[in-house]
């Protein structure tokens, strides 16, 4: 079947929403929020409100869309802050336990790596959720997460030749002779993928070391990674979140590592409530005084018509002892 259908103005748009039973108060107003946000964008919003016919169910209002649609946003912009600092810290704790047992370019030896690195290695922790959460995407980006080594040398080696940060261009005027950065250097300039990457080519006594750092087992600490990465991008693809089914699912600790995910509230790991409770339990870790989880609830409170449920929070999630506030 060909597409024939003929664009359409704002002024069009905001007509075809007014017949199909959106409520405005003002035409203009609904005119100039199609000026600034596309309206295939904004349908992520009012698409749970639409019927078989495509008309939209009775009550359904610009207010109660565009709030959601902001909401998003914000939600968005702290998912971003709390996956920032994580990365950071991990980088951080990545590079100094590499550097401190090989040295500032031991990560160009593929002898310091397991020389079984894939993206099967979770598997074995659980393989019908890997399956089924894990592998599709792993696979459709394999090319990151499975090179040789030596691919992954000169895709950093790449990136830092490309970067414009100062710190890089500094070490190679100086250290002329050199070709690479100090891994303390090259975690810097890596995307999450590529501290995926490495981290998935650790030795397994070093991502047990590592992840314990953060509080759970290699397995656990992998498929939040890959959980964060996803969840970045669709974050800095400014993509709808707040009520999104996860593609990817992280891991959820079980009850002999950790009873705080699963008495008395047991977290689900599809929906965006799973994640925010493995950022609040890293931030405790790594920025225990941080007011995160109090900017999330003052969010919440301002947008009181937002269903809760529909982002995996439980009814008595404020009883889960991660999101507890510590003395």
């Amino acid at each position: 079947m060909k597409y024939s259908k003929p664009p359409l103005t704002f002024e069009k748009q905001a007509d075809l929403l007014i017949q199909r039973g959106l409520g405005v108060q003002n035409r203009q107003d609904l005119i100039e929020k199609l000026r600034v946000v596309n309206y295939y964008r904004l349908s992520a919003y009012w698409i749970p409100f639409r019927q078989t016919d495509e008309t939209l169910r009775p009550g359904t209002t610009l207010d109660l869309v565009w709030n959601r649609y902001t909401f998003d946003r914000q939600l968005r912009l702290l998912v971003m802050d709390a996956v920032e600092r994580v990365e950071v810290a991990f980088r951080t704790r990545m590079a100094e336990l590499h550097a401190s047992k090989h040295g500032a370019f031991g990560y160009l030896d593929r002898a310091t790596f397991s020389p079984n690195t894939n993206i099967l290695s979770v598997a074995k922790f659980h393989a019908k959720r890997f399956l089924r959460n894990i592998l599709p995407c792993a696979l459709a980006n394999r090319k990151g997460l499975m090179d040789s080594h030596d691919e992954f040398v000169l895709r950093l080696r790449k990136i830092a030749s490309e970067s414009k940060e100062e710190f890089v261009r500094h070490f190679f005027s100086r250290y002329s002779s050199e070709a690479n950065l100090p891994v303390w250097m090259a975690v810097e300039i890596m995307t999450l993928g590529n501290v995926l990457s490495m981290f998935q080519r650790l030795p397994r006594e070093d991502k047990k070391t590592l992840a314990g750092v953060f509080g759970v087992i290699s397995p656990v600490m992998e498929s939040w990674l890959l959980t964060l990465n996803y969840v970045r991008n669709i974050c800095a693809h400014h993509s709808r979140l707040w009520n999104r089914t996860l593609a990817i699912r992280p891991f959820i600790p079980h009850k002999k590592h950790g009873s705080e995910w699963h008495v008395p509230v047991a977290v689900a790991n599809d929906k965006i409530f799973g994640v925010l409770t493995i950022l609040m339990f890293l931030l405790k870790r790594i920025a225990p005084q941080s007011r995160w989880a109090d900017r999330l609830k003052d969010l919440m409170a301002r947008y009181p018509d937002i269903p809760l449920a529909e982002m995996g929070f439980p009814a008595n999630w404020k009883d889960c002892p991660i999101w507890i506030k510590e003395p």
